[in-house]
């Protein structure tokens, strides 16, 4: 498993781990930018992953921006959810689909590579039926760029 790979799944840990931290405290889920290092850091040692490390650099910037952009990725998704509502979707769900929108929105990654990564982790993290759903939800995402650039 490559190292952004790896980078992808710290980053899916740290969402998760922040889910939990909201629930238990005053703070909302837009506001978890502030506490996000912390849980970053939190689960690499707990890998020993190291803080200069290609893994956690990737995780890092993933979580920066995904946090910083948060609303508008949302938006994107819900729109791109069709007959489902946003706030049933599983968070591990909700949150692979988070880190796949972002890298397409904000990353020159192609997008193929972004929804197959997103598959693979859904099939170690999620349910059987979550890969078709990321799946398509993503390439909703990546038809909805093309329609846009035309």
């Amino acid at each position: 498993m490559g190292n952004r790979r790896k980078g992808r799944e710290v980053a899916l840990q740290t969402l998760y781990s922040l889910e939990y931290f909201d629930s238990e405290s005053d703070i909302s889920p837009r506001d978890t930018s502030s506490v996000f290092y912390e849980k970053l850091l939190e689960i690499t040692n707990n890998k020993n992953i190291k803080s200069d490390s290609q893994i956690f650099e990737f995780a890092e910037k993933i979580l920066i921006h995904l946090l910083e952009n948060i609303d508008k990725i949302d938006k994107i998704i819900e729109k791109n959810t069709k007959n489902w509502s946003f706030n049933k979707i599983a968070f591990l769900d909700k949150s692979i689909l988070r880190i796949g929108v972002y890298e397409l929105l904000f990353t020159d990654t192609a997008p193929p590579i972004i929804i197959n990564e997103a598959i693979e982790i859904s099939k170690k993290y999620c349910s059987e039926s979550s890969g078709k759903f990321i799946n398509g939800i993503l390439n909703a995402v990546v038809e909805g760029q093309n329609e846009n650039k035309t």
